[in-house]
This record gives structure tokens, sequence and C-alpha cells, in this order.
């Protein structure tokens, strides 16, 4: 294993986050600050509690899960293919590096961010609403497994583009919409059951389920299902990624 390779790629990476900590850092927190006074206090104000919990602080696992896909995503997707929009991907490639040390390099130096500012938008919650993290070891892998995985479809989707427009195309049409419908503001159960069945095939259903349950110990279906999907998830992306560089797909033409 080249480890200093894979320290140039993600300290590379880490770096720029820096450069642009205006931009990675402070935007999703300000955005989420908002979230907070429009849902938390607007409409959390009319809606009692959910399950025992109030919508306040029913809705911080949700705003968390919502802020770190697009970030993960954004991160990992723009990490990728600005080096192959200036043409430096083929110094990467010619490098003694393999795919897999690539992959941890700029998936890492992505899912490090996320988890920085999902750390960042959980304490900022605190000064807003009473927050209890029941489970912190299920919340840490929760946080962290989605922060992975989501980092490597938008390294998939960073090598896909093949202009910046693509980059926000799948974040904003596909992304967003499921995270929205996802239960990430409100309870699935809430809904009619012909709904509660359609909702089962949004894959965000089972993360935002699975993390806020270590959170409330409340949940929309059962830890080891959640557990399961993200795992699927991710396998499904591993084996992807594996596919791109076995065949070049946009790396070597």
């Amino acid at each position: 294993m080249n480890f200093r390779g894979i320290w140039a790629i993600y300290n590379f990476e880490m770096s720029r986050t820096f450069r642009t900590i205006g931009q990675s850092i402070a935007s999703p927190v300000i955005s989420t600050i908002l979230y907070f006074i429009v849902f938390g206090s607007a409409i959390g104000s009319r809606i009692t509690d959910i399950d025992g919990v109030s919508y306040g602080a029913f809705i911080v696992p949700g705003l968390i899960m919502l802020t770190i896909l697009s970030q993960s995503i954004s991160n990992a997707s723009f990490g990728i293919y600005f080096p192959r929009f200036s043409g430096t991907i083929y110094e990467i490639l010619s490098a003694p590096l393999s795919f897999i040390e690539v992959v941890i390099g700029y998936v890492g130096a992505a899912a490090t961010k996320s988890v920085m500012i999902g750390v960042i938008v959980l304490l900022t919650a605190g000064f807003f609403v009473p927050l209890e993290i029941q489970h912190p070891i299920w919340m840490a892998f929760f946080l962290i497994m989605t922060c992975i995985t989501f980092s490597m479809l938008g390294f998939i989707i960073g090598v896909w583009a093949d202009g910046f427009e693509k980059l926000q195309l799948i974040p904003l049409l596909v992304i967003t919409p499921l995270t929205f419908l996802g239960g990430s503001f409100y309870s699935i159960n809430m809904l009619p059951d012909f709904w509660q069945k359609v909702s089962l095939l949004n894959p965000v259903v089972y993360l935002v389920s699975g993390f806020r349950w270590s959170f409330y110990e409340n949940a929309d279906v059962s830890l080891e299902i959640s557990v399961t999907m993200i795992m699927v998830f991710l396998a499904i992306c591993m084996a992807i990624i594996a596919w791109i560089f076995k065949t070049g797909y946009r790396l070597k033409n």
C-alpha cells in the first residue's frame, strides 16, 4: 500500500477545502440555521411532537443527513472531475498507485470533509434544540458510512460527468428530492399505507431511519435493514468504481 501517494492526494484535497472554508464549511452551517428557523420554529411551533420527540429535535438527524449527502457527492465529484478537466488525471494514472489507493485518497478526503460538516451541523443544532444521542456509536457508524458511501457515488458522478453542469444534475434532480421524500422532516408512518410502501423504495429512507434511531430509538424501518441497505449500496459503488478503473471509462480517453 502506497501510503505516501494516498496522503499526497488526501492532503491536496483537504488543503483545497481549507482554502475555501467559507464555501466548504460556513455555507452548509448557514443553510442548516435557516432550516431550523423555517422548519423548527415556524412549522415546529404548530406541531407538538412526533413519537414523543419535539419536532425541532426530530428533524435534526434528517437535516444532518440532507447536508452530508449533498456535501459528500459535491466534494468527491469535483475532486475527481477537476483533474480530468485540467488533464492532470494522467499524472495520477501514471503514478505508482493502484485504483484502490487513488479512491482512498479522493474518497477519504471527501468523506472527512462531510464528517466535519456533519459534526458542525450537529453542534449547531444543539444551540436550537435539546439533543439526546442514545446510541453514539451507532450514530458515528451511520454518519461515517453514509459519508464514505455517498463520496464514492460522488466519485462515480465526477468520472461520468463531461461538463460542470452534469456535476449538479444527479444531486439536484435525484438525491435532493429523495432526501426530502425520505422522511427527513417527517415520519413515513404519518403517510397513508400506499405511500408508506412507495417510500420504502427510496434508499434514503433507510439511512435517515437508522440515523434517527441512534438519537431517539425511533425508526421507520428496523436497524438491521438500515445497516444492510447501506452496506449493499457501498458494495455497489465499490463494484462500479472497480469497473471504471478496469475499463478506463472516461479516464483514459
